[in-house]
């Protein structure tokens, strides 16, 4: 989710207690002085402009790099123990466990990219992650070490993630965030298009140890090229004197994101992936009531993928910044409405092309997230981003493992079409607020838009 440039009090001591004052409610931000609606050149322009900014370059190439580690990572590391033990139950637990680090650790590391310098926090996460990742690679580690060193290697994705989210937004601000953030997301889902396609035959090719090895040097190129690319800034909440705890900047964000009625609709937008994301938790007993293998569970798991992708160019690029912002509400409603068809239990190609459709409307994340960031006061972007991307992994594995569970006893189509009736219900609930709130974001993001001021992209994009 992404932030908007608040202007935060000046106070002696600097802390998030700050961004829980009174802002603006929609109505105020749309009375506000504001650049009028970019014209259809304007923001049609925001990809080609935002790509020659070369910070943008550097955090896009970093975050391929890092996305592509933390995928082969899953692949690698569950390859691993059920080579090691034979147990599929092993090796479930080992995925699953993947979930836990960002799950417990969004709460309480994601103040960390709003205490600290925002590049610092990347490149140390990155240095950090490569290293224990490389560890797991060790021959002969018993399963506990395994399992100790995974989750560990991703407890650092937290502040990574948070600390990513907010300097984007100090790179490029409104309709550029928008466009830079849906160009990376939409490179994680090539990238894990990408994954599930060659993960499996890099590890036959060189074996999981070899695989996790160089997997560890993944990240720490990836933070060489942020060093070397993307230019040094003082601590969000650093002025000079003390810096808060992080308990404080975690209790304050908190409060923040659960108060701010934007923030809380967007952050619940977010977490509807739990309902409409269930299928792809559930490809393998799929696959297997159609008498299929791995290979069709595959496709199964990258139908959501193959429609974000498209429908996240058709949103961003064909549609006018004003006019996604109205359709984030219909969209999730549209996400989940594919999953009713599996009443009929549809053969593959029809299972493919509902979890593409279902993919290319959940492609409203895209500008729910940015729309988040813009939205949350710059000195607490970080931690409010943080807290909802961990809440989203608890959705998605609650949901999962819920859905899983109860498939065992009713069946896969029967909890994909119950799956799918929940989440439009969700979807609705949050979408009646955000008719009446996302006239505000709107106006924020022209606002956040004037103040990006001209002699910072002529300067960045001459670098």
């Amino acid at each position: 989710m992404e932030s908007r440039k608040f202007p935060i009090p000046t106070q002696r001591r600097p802390h998030l207690g700050s961004l829980t004052a009174r802002q603006p409610s929609g109505e105020e931000a749309e009375a506000e002085p504001s650049r009028p609606p970019p014209s259809s050149q304007d923001w049609r322009r925001s990809y080609r402009e935002i790509i020659r900014i070369r910070e943008f370059q550097t955090l896009w190439l970093a975050h391929a790099l890092s996305m592509t580690g933390s995928y082969l990572l899953n692949i690698a590391v569950t390859a691993l123990v059920y080579q090691q033990t034979s147990s599929a139950l092993t090796a479930g637990v080992t995925l699953a466990l993947t979930f836990l680090p960002q799950i417990v650790g969004g709460p309480l590391l994601s103040g960390l990219a709003d205490i600290y310098p925002r590049r610092r926090v990347i490149v140390a996460s990155d240095l950090a992650r490569g290293g224990l990742i490389a560890a797991i690679g060790v021959p002969g580690l018993p399963l506990w070490a395994i399992w100790g060193l995974l989750f560990l290697s991703i407890l650092p994705m937290v502040p990574f993630t948070a600390a990513r989210a907010a300097l984007l937004a100090e790179i490029v601000q409104g309709d550029r965030y928008i466009a830079g953030s849906a160009i990376i997301n939409m490179t994680s889902q090539v990238g894990t298009l990408f994954g599930l396609a060659a993960g499996g035959w890099v590890i036959s090719a060189i074996g999981p140890h070899t695989t996790l090895m160089y997997n560890g040097l993944t990240f720490v190129v990836a933070g060489a090229v942020i060093c070397l690319g993307v230019r040094a800034r003082s601590a969000p909440l650093h002025d000079g004197t003390a810096s808060p705890t992080l308990w404080r900047v975690t209790c304050d964000g908190t409060r923040l994101v659960f108060t701010d009625p934007r923030l809380r609709t967007l952050g619940l937008f977010a977490w509807l992936a739990g309902f409409y994301m269930i299928p792809y938790g559930l490809a393998n007993p799929l696959a297997d009531d159609m008498g299929a293998g791995p290979s069709t569970a595959g496709l199964i798991m990258a139908g959501p993928s193959m429609g974000a992708v498209i429908g996240g160019l058709v949103l961003t690029r064909l549609i006018s910044p004003d006019t996604r912002m109205r359709l984030v509400g219909p969209l999730a409603v549209v996400a989940s409405a594919p999953l009713l068809l599996w009443t009929v239990h549809p053969p593959l190609w029809l299972m493919v092309t509902l979890l593409a459709l279902s993919g290319a409307a959940s492609s409203y994340q895209f500008v729910a997230n940015a729309a988040f960031v813009l939205c949350a006061p710059a000195k607490g972007r970080g931690l409010a981003f943080g807290l909802v991307a961990a809440g989203l992994q608890a959705a998605q594995g609650i949901g999962i493992a819920v859905g899983s569970l109860l498939a065992e006893s009713n069946g896969t189509h029967a909890v994909i079409t119950g799956a799918g009736v929940l989440g439009i219900v969700g979807a609705v609930s949050v979408a009646v607020p955000w008719a009446r709130l996302y006239p505000g974001a709107v106006a924020l993001m022209h606002r956040a838009e004037r103040s990006d001021s001209a002699p910072d992209h002529a300067r960045d994009s001459a670098q």
